[in-house]
């Protein structure tokens, strides 16, 4: 699903809603304050909940290391999984909601994939070693915010997404920060922050480094956005186009997403690149099949009524979309008209009506005959008139 508009800049400093005061994650934080530690919830629940957007996964920060965060959960009568206890991560499940608890940390090393890191006491600690500023935002179990780098609150404000601290260090401690880069600006942001996109470019070349599935899973993100336009031509002069897929061409997304704004990743992602999309991103055998089907029938001269008919309504509009993006060519005021008709047609001549003078292979070459006269005519022919 494609976000429909970006949320509203925060208005305050202090996060409310049912994500935060229901008593599973109220009963968590408690469980860790009232042993003398500190928690927080932080990132993305804490961001989103300041732009009036929906919150989903809640993390948590905390200075209470992983052994701690395990026996306090215990004691309350929690479920602890240690979900990735070697990066400080465990996700508390209470009243089957899941909490991931990660202890503050630094970096001690990285090679653009992977970091080790070392548990902190310092909250300054964890948010400098976070991607952008505004995911650097931190609140108290009363929904107070914390701003420990200084600049979340008003970069998020003024919908800037921009590295904390230096760009090209962020970068060079996981390249997959490119794609961030890009997916968040898409989804929170205005202008590119010209540094950040500096920084991309100049870097660019470390893409190699990482995993398709990575690299797959931030391109499905990116393009569901609402507008992906301008974000994916800044890759494109950036030269990260390119390394994620090569030889692809953003010129046809800006019209598909005009003339179909509710149009899905892999309709869009079809308009970019016409090469093998599976392989460079990883995709799933479906979802490979699928992006070739828009592609191929797109550049294909089947009707609209026998899109709809063949394809269903919704995949027929988003191929006759795309194949007027990559034409360049306009849509005919009767597609909407004909795509419901062919989607609506039902084939009036069945298998029994040829037989017996028709049988196996040969009954099913005359029954596609048959029924491509009639889409040919547009579904007008009758039963009678094909007999």
């Amino acid at each position: 699903m494609t976000q429909t508009t970006k949320p509203m800049a925060p208005v305050a400093t202090s996060v409310t809603g049912d994500w935060l005061t229901r008593w599973q994650t109220q009963e968590v934080m408690g469980m860790l304050t009232s042993a003398g530690h500190r928690a927080y919830v932080v990132g993305g629940c804490v961001r989103n909940a300041l732009l009036g957007a929906p919150v989903s996964d809640i993390d948590i920060s905390t200075d209470a290391p992983p052994a701690t965060v395990t026996r306090c959960a215990e004691a309350a009568g929690f479920k602890p999984v240690p979900t990735g206890i070697e990066h400080g991560t465990v996700t508390v499940i209470a009243g089957g909601i899941a909490h991931e608890i990660t202890t503050f940390r630094r970096d001690i090393a990285t090679d653009g994939r992977n970091a080790t890191v070392a548990f902190s006491d310092c909250i300054e600690d964890d948010a400098q070693r976070r991607d952008f500023t505004m995911n650097a935002l931190y609140a108290d179990a009363a929904g107070v915010v914390l701003d420990p780098v200084g600049a979340g609150l008003r970069d998020l404000t003024a919908r800037r997404v921009r590295f904390v601290g230096d760009a090209e260090t962020r970068i060079s401690e996981d390249y997959l920060r490119i794609l961030r880069f890009f997916r968040f600006s898409a989804w929170y942001g205005e202008d590119l922050d010209a540094d950040g996109l500096a920084a991309c470019a100049a870097l660019a070349d470390g893409m190699g480094r990482l995993s398709r599935e990575r690299v797959g899973n931030e391109m499905r993100k990116l393009l569901s956005a609402n507008d992906p336009v301008p974000a994916v031509w800044a890759m494109y002069h950036a030269g990260v186009l390119a390394q994620v897929l090569a030889g692809a061409d953003p010129r046809a997304l800006g019209p598909l997403v005009h003339l179909a704004p509710q149009s899905n990743w892999m309709t869009r992602l079809a308009a970019v690149s016409g090469g093998d999309v599976g392989s460079a991103l990883r995709l799933s055998k479906a979802e490979t099949k699928q992006v070739a089907l828009l592609r191929e029938a797109a550049i294909g001269t089947a009707s609209a009524g026998a899109l709809g008919y063949h394809l269903g309504a919704q995949m027929a509009r988003d191929v006759m979309a795309l194949r007027s993006a990559l034409l360049e060519m306009p849509l005919s005021p009767d597609v909407t008209a004909d795509i419901q008709c062919g989607a609506h047609a039902d084939f009036p001549v069945k298998p029994a009506d040829l037989m017996p003078v028709f049988q196996g292979a040969a009954l099913g070459a005359k029954l596609k005959e048959l029924e491509a006269r009639w889409i040919e005519s547009g579904f007008t022919l009758t039963r009678g008139d094909l007999l």
